[in-house]
C-alpha cells in the first residue's frame, strides 16, 4: 500500500512559503472522517465514549474538533487537566488516568469533577486522604500480568508494566471501595501498544467482561462502565494493513453480548481512550532538506531534529518519508536522514531508499500526528516548532507558534542574566 500525503506538493510549497519549516501539520477533514468512523462502529453501545488520550497531541485546537463529537479528555497529569478544563472539558468527561499520583493532582481532579482511575491499590488511602471522603464513582486499572498474545503472537507483556493492579488486589480494591461508600465501578485495562490488528480490542474486552462479571458476583459492586483504553495502533509502514474500526466495533459487540448480557450487566457503558488511532495518520512533521555528506554513507541533513519527532531516536520507529514532488520517482538512493543533535541517533530514517533529494526539497514525514509534537524537548537548545493546521477548505491556521529563545531562558526570568542573554 502506498502512503499518499494529505497535502499536494503546490499546497505544501505554499503552507511552507508562510511558516518556516520544520512544522508539524495536521489534516482537520482525516481527523473528522476518522472520529464520525469511530463513534459509529461503537453505536451500538448506548453509553459508549472515546475520552481522546491528551498526551498523544495536547493541543486545544485539535481537542477542540474530537469535543465536536462529544469525546472527552484522558488525562494523566496536571497541566493535561488545567488544559482539559481551559477548554470546557470537566466532570464525568474527564478521565484521570495516572500513576505514582501526587496529591495535589488527585485534588485537582476531584476538584474539577473528574472520574479518577486508580492505579493501585495503596492509592485508596492516598486518596481518601486527599480529598476526604471518597468520590462515589471510582475506577480501577487492573493488570493481569503474564504475556498477552492473540493466536502464537505475544503482542505485549503486561506483567512487565508498572501501571494496574493484580487480579487479587483489583477484587480486593473493589471491596474496600464499596465498604467505604462508592457506589459506581468501572474497570479499565491496557495490555498492548500500537497493536495493528482487529483482535486486540475484542480480545481485551472479553478478558475485561469476565472479569466485571466475577467482580459483581463475587464483591457485589455496580459496575457502570468498563474502559478498553488504547492500544488500537497505525501502520507506519507501507505494507501494514490498517485496521478496521467497523471490525473491531463488531468484535467487542459480539463479545459483550456473549458475557455482558446474560448477566443481566447489558446497560454497561464501553468507554476508549485512544490517541495515536485518532491523530496519528493526521499530522505530518515537514522538513527541509539543507545540507548532503558523503562519507562512509550519503547523508541528508534536514532542518528538524528529534526534538520536533523524537519516536525514530529513541524507539528506532519507522516514520515513511515522502520526497515531495518525487512521489512517482524511484527509490534508487539509499540515505540516512538525520537532524542536527549531537547525538547519532538522531536519525528519521537509517538505510532508507528514496528518490535522489537535492537541498531545498520538501520531506513529508507520515503520521507524526500523535507522540510527535508532544514529545519534544530542548536538548542542544533546541526550539520546538510551530504546529499548523490544514482545514477542510484548504485554508491554514496557526494553532501554536514555533518556541523563541525567549521562550527557552524563560525560567531564567527572574535573574538579571535573563535580559543580557536575550540581547543580540
Amino acid at each position: 500500500m502506498k502512503k499518499e500525503p494529505f497535502v499536494t506538493k503546490e499546497q505544501l510549497d505554499k503552507i511552507a512559503q508562510e511558516y518556516p519549516t520544520p512544522f508539524h501539520l495536521y489534516d482537520e477533514k482525516g481527523i473528522r472522517a476518522n472520529v464520525k468512523a469511530l463513534k459509529e462502529a461503537f453505536s451500538w453501545n448506548e453509553g459508549y465514549k472515546e475520552y481522546f488520550a491528551v498526551k498523544a497531541t495536547p493541543n486545544p485546537f485539535l481537542i477542540n474538533i474530537l469535543k465536536e463529537y462529544d469525546c472527552g479528555c484522558d488525562c494523566s497529569s496536571m497541566t493535561e487537566l488545567m488544559l482539559s478544563r481551559a477548554i470546557g472539558v470537566v466532570g464525568s468527561d474527564i478521565m484521570f488516568s495516572s500513576n505514582d499520583t501526587p496529591i495535589e493532582e488527585y485534588q485537582y481532579a476531584e476538584q474539577i469533577g473528574a472520574t479518577i482511575n486508580l492505579d493501585d491499590i495503596t492509592h485508596i488511602e492516598v486518596l481518601e486522604k486527599a480529598v476526604g471522603k471518597l468520590p462515589k464513582r471510582l475506577s480501577c486499572r487492573y493488570n493481569p500480568g503474564g504475556l498477552f498474545k492473540i493466536s502464537n503472537d505475544i503482542m505485549d507483556n503486561p506483567g512487565d508494566a508498572k501501571y494496574g493492579m493484580t487480579t487479587e488486589q483489583l477484587f480486593e480494591a473493589f471491596r474496600i471501595l464499596k465498604e467505604k461508600g462508592v457506589e459506581e465501578f468501572g474497570i479499565h485495562a491496557f495490555l498492548a501498544s500500537n497493536t495493528v490488528t482487529n483482535d486486540y480490542y475484542p480480545m481485551l474486552a472479553k478478558v475485561l467482561f469476565d472479569v466485571a462479571v466475577r467482580l459483581k458476583k463475587e464483591t457485589g459492586a455496580h459496575i457502570t462502565f468498563i474502559n478498553l483504553s488504547g492500544g488500537i495502533g497505525i501502520p507506519y509502514r507501507p505494507e501494514q494493513e490498517p485496521n478496521d474500526i467497523f471490525v473491531i466495533g463488531e468484535g467487542v459487540r459480539k463479545a459483550y453480548e456473549e458475557v455482558l448480557v446474560p448477566e443481566g450487566m447489558g446497560n454497561v457503558a464501553i468507554y476508549t481512550e485512544l490517541g495515536r488511532y485518532m491523530m496519528g495518520p493526521y499530522g505530518a512533521l515537514v522538513t527541509r532538506a539543507i545540507n548532503e555528506k558523503h562519507t562512509h554513507k550519503e547523508y541528508i541533513g534536514v532542518d528538524a531534529c528529534a526534538v520536533n519527532l523524537m519516536r525514530p531516536a529513541m524507539y528506532g520507529a519507522y516514520h515513511h518519508i515522502t520526497v515531495m514532488g518525487k512521489e512517482d520517482m524511484p527509490c534508487d538512493h539509499k540515505y540516512d536522514v538525520t537532524g542536527s543533535l549531537c547525538e547519532n541517533n538522531d536519525k528519521f530514517a537509517i538505510d532508507r531508499m528514496l528518490p535522489e533529494i537535492e537541498k531545498g526539497d520538501l520531506l513529508f514525514i507520515h503520521d507524526a500526528g500523535a507522540h510527535g509534537f508532544a514529545m519534544g524537548y530542548n536538548y542542544n537548545g533546541k526550539l520546538k516548532s510551530a504546529e499548523i493546521l490544514l482545514r477542510e477548505d484548504g485554508k491554514t491556521e496557526l494553532i501554536r507558534r514555533a518556541e523563541t529563545p525567549a521562550d527557552y531562558f524563560a525560567t531564567f526570568d527572574c535573574f538579571d542574566f535573563y535580559q543580557k542573554v536575550l540581547k543580540k
